[in-house]
């Protein structure tokens, strides 16, 4: 805005707050100016602080999500009794730093299936189970902060249906 619009803004926002034969107060109306201008910027800069904490975690998330390949092969690679000397200590501390950044695993056999948390790939029945239950994990998921990197990849077990 330009210095003659704001004065017209402002004189017109004067002339409509005032009841016919009453004066204004200049400073009454500049105060108010003020605080209404300090409260915009605190909402300004909660607002980019929240945006900034936000693209600091989707970037946190996109790395951590490239690096799962990798935790998947030096799972499989211990899981086979492959992983041994250097290569065991270098696991264990891509391990570390990954948990301590906040990547959490999860995924485990014979919890109930959550299709918010679990991908199916293989579908069976038994009457050994009362839910649909994960009956076999084929890939761990992942999460950073509550938000799901990957979602643990299942073989699903449900009831048997009566027929």
């Amino acid at each position: 805005m330009t210095e003659n619009t704001t004065e017209e803004v402002v004189s017109q926002e004067e002339n409509t707050a005032v009841e016919p034969g009453q004066e204004t107060d200049p400073v009454a109306t500049l105060t108010a100016d003020l605080q209404r201008l300090q409260a915009e910027y605190a909402n300004y800069r909660k607002r980019v602080e929240r945006d900034r904490a936000v693209a600091h975690e989707s970037a946190i998330g996109a790395v951590l999500t490239e690096l799962l390949a990798l935790l998947d092969d030096v799972d499989r690679a211990e899981q086979h009794g492959e992983l041994t000397g250097g290569f065991k200590a270098v696991a264990d501390q891509l391990n570390s730093i990954t948990s301590r950044i906040g990547l959490e695993k999860y995924g485990t056999e014979g919890e109930a299936f959550d299709p918010q948390i679990h991908e199916a790939l293989m579908h069976d029945e038994s009457a050994e189970v009362a839910v649909a239950t994960a009956s076999k994990i084929l890939q761990p998921g992942y999460k950073y902060k509550e938000r799901i990197l990957r979602p643990a990849r299942v073989a699903v077990t449900d009831p048997t249906t009566g027929a």
